[in-house]
């Protein structure tokens, strides 16, 4: 099919031509041109009505499930919060309630411009499931953790699970999901059992997906038990060999910057969560500076607590003003370019993140006629400064649409909404019974 998207002001993360007037074609999957083609004939026609259309978000860390823990635990330090609250009920969820969970994220990123999302927990077969029936695009990963000093892993259930993931999962959904591994930090796992997830992902050619340096406390720990940061003890680990997503990194050293940027590791802003935990501010500016790819992640709802990428760019643009105190630190369209091209580029995602012709036709169209994002000047600055999520009107992915005018087509919304307020209602029980 050939879906003609007419009269749009288009962001395109193009270097040459970053902002066209015009239009943009679909055909099929693909970009088949932007800016004016009349030899493109469409079988069908949108009018963007002079909104902005420009790529998807992409949610480059995150932990979709953690919905169902929204607002259930707040205004705790990271440790604290996640040793004694988020933990211990963590472990009383199901299969189900992963699902159901994955489905609220899902509905929640795709009205709020987000496309393409990686995502770190268990169980997650079941955000697979979600997954595929969204529309959207995925890396998955199991969490893997090892709190023993054991060194024969070969009955590990956790890798058994990971794997099983990676066998039915990896490439599924005509190729929207993508599986990789996880080790959830180094606080979390032996060295012995990180050289066994990074021997794993090495043999499978996969990527990997893992905290790194958080906290201050994380680091001093790590420092004081092994002698090395976090960064460093992952790279003799054996770590960083394949395609890398690296969360947080608020207190890397000259040192890890420099093994970051050798082997090509993305790192992953998440300002809303860093910020509510009282972690720290990461020096992004600096990070961009030394060609390290930098994308942006709302974390998981628990810890955010939404999913909304439009709040994480605007941090993105105007926190690192305020402490470096540089209006130039991280621009409008720097941050746009995080939230999309260097998402896709940390996921791997090749030919997503931009709007070129050949390219996958992951977009989404801002209703511009809203009183906030009038006049209209600077598309970038728009969108940076001024626009929120509920701005967005529509979403492309794969060239479907899987929200249009408001409207989500691939959810059925209304069933979410009933399974998640069951959940809530036997989560918020059991914690009374707790006094938690």
């Amino acid at each position: 099919m050939n879906t003609l998207i007419k009269n749009a002001t288009v962001i395109t993360n193009d270097d040459v031509n970053p902002i066209v007037s015009g239009d943009v074609g679909i055909s099929g999957r693909t970009i088949a041109f932007v800016g004016k083609d009349n030899t493109f004939t469409p079988d069908r026609t949108v009018d963007a009505k002079g909104g902005i259309v420009m790529p998807g978000l992409v949610n480059a860390h995150t932990h979709t499930p953690m919905t169902l823990l929204r607002s259930y635990a707040d205004d705790l330090r990271l440790q604290d919060w996640l040793f004694d609250h988020i933990f211990p009920v963590e472990e009383t969820f199901d299969g189900d309630d992963i699902y159901w969970g994955s489905m609220l994220a899902c509905w929640e990123m795709i009205a709020g411009g987000t496309t393409a999302f990686a995502d770190m927990y268990f169980l997650s077969k079941h955000t697979a499931e979600a997954v595929l029936g969204s529309g959207m695009r995925a890396n998955i990963c199991r969490a893997l953790q090892c709190f023993d000093d054991r060194t024969d892993f070969s009955g590990d259930a956790r890798m058994a699970e990971a794997l099983e993931l990676y066998d039915q999962y990896h490439g599924s959904g005509g190729g929207r999901i993508n599986v990789e591994m996880s080790a959830h930090a180094v606080y979390t796992s032996t060295p012995a059992y990180l050289r066994f997830i990074a021997e794993t992902a090495e043999k499978l050619g996969c990527g990997m997906h893992t905290h790194i340096s958080e906290t201050a406390h994380e680091n001093d720990e790590c420092l004081k038990k092994h002698g090395k940061t976090p960064t460093q003890l992952l790279k003799d680990c054996g770590f960083f060999a394949t395609r890398t997503i690296a969360a947080h990194c608020v207190y890397l050293t000259k040192d890890d910057t420099e093994v970051i940027a050798a082997d090509k590791v993305s790192v992953v802003h998440n300002p809303s969560s860093n910020l509510k935990l009282a972690s720290g501010v990461a020096p992004i500016g600096g990070y961009l500076k030394q060609g390290i790819n930098t994308a942006l992640g709302t974390d998981g709802a628990a810890s955010n607590n939404n999913l909304n990428m439009f709040e994480e760019l605007h941090l993105a643009a105007i926190l690192h003003k305020g402490v470096s105190k540089n209006p130039t630190e991280i621009s409008a369209a720097e941050a746009v370019k995080m939230a999309t091209l260097n998402g896709a580029r940390a996921l791997g995602l090749e030919k997503t993140g931009a709007l070129r012709k050949g390219w996958q036709a992951d977009l989404i169209i801002i209703d511009t006629q809203k009183p906030h994002l009038m006049p209209r000047y600077n598309p970038h600055s728009l969108i940076a400064y001024s626009a929120q999520a509920g701005d967005v009107s529509s979403v492309m992915a794969s060239g479907e649409f899987i929200m249009e005018n408001g409207e989500i087509k691939t959810l059925d919304t209304e069933q979410i909404t009933y399974q998640i307020q069951k959940k809530g209602e036997r989560i918020n029980a059991a914690r009374h019974r707790q006094n938690v």
